[in-house]
């Protein structure tokens, strides 16, 4: 049977934008309901005029909270992730969460879940980051659950914080001193991610699986630097530095008031390749023909350079 009635956990975040719209699409608009969990409303006021979206107000982290917002639900979609944080940050959003997930949905007898984990997850992985996201995985497993696990590489998209990053920094800076250069990446459409989670919601066949979620062609990360810059139409020189100057910028950024840029375990974390490791199902698996990154990223990164580019930089970051 296929669900209706679905909570989603993340879902005013970049991905949970396109993966409740696709969902909407699914229904038509007409029967089953989503709910939207949100610790702020104003936060999901992009989604309230979707139809059948209902917010749902309070902290997912709170077990009795997450318990009310599993009423009356038969599938959850989890989305929650952070890039940057502490060891115990991570080990909050990426263990505790997903582990708390299963035991209230084993106790709410919901059984549905979809979980969006990432590319390189492994126990012995180099960095806080993959290393949290594998067990939250295993977390969700021990739970007994019909559970997907969906491992994306590098999302991009109109509303991403990595080729717009790169395009503001290009209109910003004379140079682009650049840390793990060489690092690679198989960047995916956030549409064809949202799609998967939702072509896998209505496949039972996907219960039990792990599907990587990868564009069509492998990127080094300073090819991506350069096509951002080229795209935006704000195009600057390339300064790939030393591993110890890497880390030495990274470790300036993490220093920063707010949210970094880059920080050591980010660069940990490109130690691993960030690509299709060959050994599970891919978006194939679901009927999906990944969108090449050269397709989809000129179309929202050219339509703004030069200071109006600043304006809209300056204005995600405050």
């Amino acid at each position: 049977m296929t669900p209706r009635n679905i909570l989603i956990l993340g879902a005013t975040g970049f991905v949970g934008r396109s993966v409740c719209e696709k969902l909407v699409e699914r229904s038509g608009g007409g029967a089953g309901r989503l709910r939207v969990a949100t610790r702020r409303v104003t936060h999901a006021k992009h989604l309230q005029l979707l139809p059948t979206v209902e917010i749902a107000a309070g902290d997912v982290h709170d077990e009795a909270t997450l318990a009310r917002m599993l009423r009356d639900t038969e599938a959850v979609i989890n989305l929650v992730a952070i890039l940057h944080g502490s060891e115990a940050e991570f080990e909050r959003v990426h263990v505790r969460l997903p582990a708390h997930l299963g035991a209230a949905c084993k106790a709410a007898g919901v059984r549905r879940v979809i979980h969006v984990s990432a590319i390189g997850a492994a126990a012995d992985a180099p960095s806080r980051y993959l290393r949290s996201k594998a067990r939250g995985e295993a977390a969700l497993k021990a739970a007994g659950l019909d559970l997907t696990i969906l491992r994306p590489s590098v999302i991009f998209g109109e509303r991403d914080r990595f080729l717009n990053l790169f395009a503001s920094l290009q209109a910003l800076l004379p140079v682009v001193p650049l840390a793990s250069a060489g690092a690679r990446f198989q960047p995916v459409w956030v549409e064809d991610v949202a799609r998967a989670i939702v072509a896998s919601l209505d496949d039972a066949s996907t219960i039990g699986a792990t599907i990587e979620c990868c564009g069509p062609r492998v990127y080094s990360l300073e090819d991506l630097v350069r096509a951002a810059g080229e795209w935006s139409g704000a195009r600057r020189r390339v300064l790939a530095l030393p591993a110890v100057f890497g880390r030495l910028q990274a470790l300036f950024m993490e220093m920063l008031p707010g949210t970094p840029l880059m920080s050591r375990d980010n660069i940990d974390s490109m130690r691993v390749a960030n690509v299709a490791s060959g050994k599970l199902a891919g978006l194939e698996r679901l009927g999906i023909e990944a969108t090449p990154l050269d397709v989809a990223a000129p179309r929202y990164l050219g339509h703004v350079s030069g200071e109006a580019r600043l304006e809209a930089w300056r204005a995600r970051h405050g």
